[in-house]
């Protein structure tokens, strides 16, 4: 009888356990923020978040698929040369923030035993840690793992530039487009006008 006593009581504390574990499992989701809404409470990545809102590339780090942003501060855009962005075709900017993103969640524990890592723009990150700091290109990682409801962030000191193509993939280095323009049949640049 002590023993149907002990087997009861064990069975209803194994039946509503899954419960408990779900309203858990739920109160955390409904508190946890995307990855742009976690940026904004940050409140140092208003370049950042204003960018992914100008691509429409925050709805898809809103979306329920998990990823991994390495997120440029304020300051790490300001140190770009000046006006590096301003240069940037709406094309040529998503090419850029998909560089700093990652299908899946990578926390830095994982992070730091990888020597690459594929991004949704194409190209690899070259990761790599020296005296416990993890970098990526040739920025640092400043701060890890901040959590997400869909991913994670780890805030850089620098912004990653992949190489990104022209409109005028035909031009050689040196050249401008009006030079590129300008040349007749016979291979002769056509003198500009003058003024």
């Amino acid at each position: 009888m002590k023993s149907l006593l002990s087997f009861a009581l064990l069975l209803a504390f194994v039946l509503a356990a899954p419960a408990t574990f779900a309203q858990t499992t739920d109160a955390y989701e409904s508190d946890a923020q995307d990855l742009v809404a976690t940026l904004d409470a940050q409140g140092n990545f208003t370049v950042l978040t204003s960018a992914l809102r100008d691509t429409g590339l925050d709805d898809a780090l809103a979306s329920g698929d998990t990823f991994t942003l390495f997120a440029p501060t304020d300051e790490a855009f300001q140190n770009l040369p000046v006006g590096t962005l301003e240069s940037l075709s709406l094309e040529q900017l998503t090419e850029v923030l998909r560089y700093h993103v990652l299908v899946g969640t990578v926390p830095s524990q994982d992070a730091v035993t990888l020597d690459a890592a594929p991004t949704v723009q194409g190209s690899e990150l070259a990761l790599s840690t020296t005296d416990g700091v993890l970098s990526i290109n040739d920025a640092t990682v400043t701060t890890a793992d901040i959590e997400a409801s869909n991913g994670v962030i780890h805030v850089i000191d620098a912004v990653l530039m992949p190489e990104l193509e022209t409109k005028d993939e035909g031009m050689m280095e040196g050249e401008s487009a009006m030079e590129i323009e300008d040349i007749e049949d016979d291979g002769e640049p056509t003198p500009a006008p003058q003024n």
